[in-house]
């Protein structure tokens, strides 16, 4: 989770070591797992972040809720590669079954909901789910980018604006890679959207 969360991020010096080495921590946790939900469920969210396939890791989470379903953290990873695989209304449904069990996790839920909204088109609901978010976290820079794609989208270009020079006091890194979300389509919708809004902050 760790080397997941370095390239996620965008901290890692070395990202193609991290992959490596993150993947083979993993797998190896998956040998010694037996039926631990909780290393079913970061195991399966940092191999399908380093390429794996997905539907693979979404039967490793599924086995977790099968075993435990009450584990919050258990359903907000599965919305999180439901999200991934380009199924934005089914990732709504176990992020919100997330949110229901642990109330304390409202910040990322809303950034993760409010970016499914988004990935929908649904950018008029998408909206006030990111601006939650960032309210709950303002250092969290994932809402910033989804919010500056999606006003940018929205001909809202002004808002695109000021999100992107908000989201500068965060980090330098506007365009993340996206290479974790298998949809083509999706990839282009958040990617047009963000470049349109950083060329208009430029």
């Amino acid at each position: 989770m760790c080397c997941q969360r370095l390239l996620f991020e965008n901290r890692s010096e070395d990202r193609e070591a991290h992959r490596l080495k993150g993947a083979e921590f993993a797998r190896r946790a998956l040998e010694v797992a037996g039926d631990d939900p909780g290393i079913l469920a970061d195991a399966a969210l940092a191999l399908a972040y380093f390429g794996e396939d997905i539907a693979t890791m979404m039967a490793l989470v599924d086995r977790g809720l099968a075993l435990n379903p009450s584990f919050a953290w258990g359903w907000r990873v599965s919305g999180v590669l439901r999200l991934w695989a380009g199924q934005p209304d089914i990732a709504i449904e176990h992020l919100e079954a997330a949110l229901r069990l642990s109330p304390r996790t409202r910040g990322v839920s809303f950034a993760l909901i409010g970016r499914a909204h988004f990935l929908a088109r649904r950018f008029d609901e998408a909206v006030p789910k990111l601006l939650l978010a960032i309210q709950d976290d303002p250092s969290f820079a994932q809402p910033y980018r989804t919010l500056a794609a999606c006003y940018a989208h929205m001909g809202r270009l002004d808002d695109a604006r000021a999100i992107v020079d908000r989201l500068r006091a965060v980090t330098s890194v506007v365009i993340p890679d996206v290479s974790f979300l298998r949809s083509a389509a999706h990839q282009e919708l958040y990617l047009s959207g963000l470049r349109l809004a950083a060329s208009e902050a430029a």
